[in-house]
């Protein structure tokens, strides 16, 4: 297949394009900058630089292209900008599925998110709704998330892949990263996440295994599938762990939970032949720089 990758240069997309082209497809990836672009080449793809909100450009691109099959890895996390990522899956997605169209492009693969589900006191599976009473600012994540997944949705196989907390290289929970940081008491470091040792329950996902979920997703109908680890787990299990691999201090266990921190059940994933080198985040928070 031919496939356009938006966002080929981020911590999913980087482990993304080789194996696409392992696979035997013929790909394209866009990244903002030149240097980015060039990373892309390096790795033997053809490259574009553009960004997804310059809505000329992207549909010039997605043009010449001329994709089989689009893969949306775009967010915008790297200093913790929630705003920017939400118009990203807003804006960017409009202009992505109207290049799509343009290019008649039938298939789209996008990264969503996992823990925007309702309360409910299980691991979320994908039959349950999004949290859409939500009290800001959690509710302009679900409509975000919403806007993104209903945009895509006009594309005629549109696969929705809600993604688990992601970790490993490149991320804010690897060395060096904002996790880190909060754990050792940097109140300045950018962080989204949460990082208390309660009863709030995390689905983790390696980057690794998001790529190769994101490969296989092209062969997959379409709809939502959640994509997550086997261990859904309360914060006083996996907080202590982190620090440990880290190597920095772990806060003290408390009660408490918030109600829509529940995890995601991935058995409809695992139903379709996913498998992850990566199981459980018990085994892969010590080893993920590997």
């Amino acid at each position: 297949m031919r496939i356009f990758v938006a966002g080929a240069t981020g911590v999913v997309g980087r482990l993304l394009v080789p194996m696409l082209l392992e696979s035997g497809h013929q790909v394209t990836g866009m990244s903002r900058s030149s240097g980015g672009a060039d990373r892309v080449r390096r790795q033997g793809a053809d490259a574009v630089q553009g960004d997804v909100l310059d809505r000329g450009s992207l549909r010039e691109a997605v043009l010449a292209a001329a994709p089989d099959a689009i893969i949306h890895q775009l967010t915008d996390l790297a200093g913790a900008d929630g705003e920017a990522t939400n118009r990203l899956r807003v804006e960017g997605t409009r202009n992505l599925v109207d290049a799509a169209r343009a290019a008649g492009t039938d298939r789209i693969v996008i990264q969503s998110v996992g823990f925007g589900y309702a309360p409910g006191d299980k691991p979320a599976d994908e039959t349950e709704p999004l949290d859409v009473g939500a009290e800001p600012p959690r509710r302009g994540l679900v409509d975000g998330i919403r806007a993104m997944e209903a945009t895509a949705s006009e594309v005629d196989t549109a696969v929705l892949l809600r993604f688990g907390i992601l970790y490993g290289p490149g991320t804010w929970y690897a060395p060096g990263g904002a996790a880190a940081a909060v754990l050792s008491g940097d109140t300045g470091a950018p962080f989204l996440g949460s990082l208390v040792a309660d009863q709030s329950v995390t689905s983790f996902l390696h980057v690794a295994d998001a790529a190769r979920a994101a490969r296989e997703a092209l062969g997959w109908p379409g709809g939502v599938v959640n994509i997550a680890d086997d261990d859904p787990a309360e914060g006083r299990e996996w907080v202590p762990v982190l620090a440990a691999a880290l190597g920095v201090p772990a806060p003290r266990p408390t009660s408490g939970q918030l109600d829509w921190a529940r995890g995601v059940s991935n058995s409809l994933a695992r139903s379709r032949g996913w498998d992850l080198s990566y199981p459980t985040w018990r085994t892969g928070f010590a080893t993920q720089m590997i």
